[in-house]
């Protein structure tokens, strides 16, 4: 599957036509090729501000915005790189705070693509390059950087020296690269999941992890122990709680927290993560107090994110828009719990990529539909809008097919309660788009 993008920019898009045009890497692991491509454009990646790097199934992205958020409460020029893009390509790299400009970006692409004609690098290893560059070149007080997929062979693991690692939540997703046979890997899936995000562990770098299971727990200490990497996990080393507020306790001390403004009880403990990654290290301080705004402004589109007024929302109306990009059973659970709360069953539109466990997905939400409609991802490779709508009917939902998200809206008007459009980022991205509500 392809990494799509478009940019209304013509010279931003002669650039990605370069990069849609690069080869797979077809089971290509290994760091080889960013390394080499790196090395042609100066090592960039050996002069940047102090990272933050983080990996993880779920929570990775929301984590990477509360740590934007808090260093910036703290008056802290911040990089944030993250993966992948919404609408816009350029929602990849945003340089000290601002989304990198079209003229920027054009000629980055530009260069990194030059540069690495015959080193056979891929989208994500190009794009990582690129925002190296750019945040070798523009001044700022920290980077964010957030793992593209696992992270012992992700491109952005060629960082050598971070400020702090952290690890978000894990689960069973992108199984077909995680967990590839690999004789020196643990066999336990979830101890795999671990191992490959606990890849981007530094010797001397402090590892902060949430809590797991207790074989994702043991395949993490083993990765920290053999590489003399300072491990900081929840539940032993920080501790957090949400009620009203978020109680957190390390060997620092005590905070009383406000839970975010971002929708979903999972959130105060993405955001106690953050927090923690801050307390864990030494080279950039933070102020409590601006912890705390951090987690009362941050924003992360497409995460139960209740739409504005639109196109489609006008589409809906009076049924209020709801959406969420969440495409893996973990994702479906959380998503499940806030539906919970919803004063009755929701309609759902889902499409859902065809590598992704529909089942999974759909399992946990289904109690919660009034009806699913499915529809396909055009330009993506995706499960067809009957096998999701058959699945669904399986587990009990009243369930049909659509040609898009538009016709199935028109559909739905005059129902009753929220309308959910879930299953996807990709789909999640069109929809923003499609509502002009372009993520800034």
């Amino acid at each position: 599957m392809r990494d799509f993008a478009v940019s209304d920019d013509p010279r931003v898009q002669a650039q990605l036509d370069r990069l849609e045009a690069l080869s797979l890497p077809q089971g290509r692991l290994g760091l080889d090729a960013i390394r080499a491509l790196l090395d042609r454009l100066g090592n960039p990646h050996q002069s940047m501000p102090p990272v933050f790097h983080i990996a993880g199934t779920n929570g990775k992205g929301s984590t990477s915005a509360f740590l934007r958020f808090m260093l910036e409460a703290d008056g802290k020029r911040v990089h944030q790189f993250t993966s992948p893009h919404l609408v816009r390509y350029n929602e990849r790299i945003r340089l000290a705070g601002e989304l990198i400009s079209d003229a920027e970006l054009a000629g980055l692409l530009a260069e990194v693509l030059d540069a690495g004609e015959d080193v056979g690098a891929s989208f994500f290893e190009v794009t990582t390059a690129a925002a190296f560059l750019a945040f070798s070149r523009t001044p700022a007080d920290a980077c964010v950087i957030e793992v593209g997929l696992g992270g012992r062979f992700d491109a952005s693991n060629v960082l050598e020296h971070p400020a702090v690692c952290g690890i978000a939540t894990l689960g069973m997703d992108h199984e077909r690269f995680l967990l590839a046979p690999d004789d020196s890997a643990p066999v336990h899936p979830l101890a795999r999941i671990a191992f490959e995000k606990a890849g981007i562990a530094k010797p001397g770098v402090p590892l902060v992890t949430q809590a797991y299971a207790p074989e994702a727990e043991d395949a993490i200490a083993a990765i920290a122990a053999s590489r003399g990497c300072p491990l900081h996990r929840r539940g032993h080393d920080w501790h957090a709680a949400a009620g009203d507020a978020i109680q957190y306790r390390d060997r620092h001390g005590e905070l009383i927290l406000p839970l975010p403004a971002l929708p979903g009880a999972h959130q105060a403990y993405n955001a106690a993560l953050a927090v923690a990654m801050l307390r864990h290290q030494d080279r950039i301080s933070v102020s409590d107090a601006a912890m705390a705004r951090g987690i009362r402004e941050a924003r992360w589109p497409a995460r139960l994110q209740w739409l504005s007024e639109g196109p489609l929302s006008a589409l809906a109306a009076p049924s209020p828009l709801l959406l969420d990009g969440g495409h893996n059973p973990d994702a479906a659970r959380v998503l499940a719990a806030y539906l919970a709360g919803l004063d009755g069953p929701v309609h759902a539109i889902c499409a859902m990529l065809d590598n992704k466990d529909a089942r999974g997905f759909l399992g946990p939400i289904a109690p919660f539909l009034a009806s699913l409609t499915a529809v396909p991802i055009a330009g993506h490779a995706c499960h067809p809008p009957e096998l999701l709508a058959g699945v669904a009917g399986e587990l009990g939902a009243a369930s049909g097919t659509a040609p898009s998200v538009v016709d199935a809206l028109e559909r739905l008007r005059g129902t009753d309660g929220p309308i959910l459009i879930c299953g996807s980022l990709y789909l999640a991205g069109m929809v923003l788009r499609a509502n002009r509500e372009l993520p800034d």
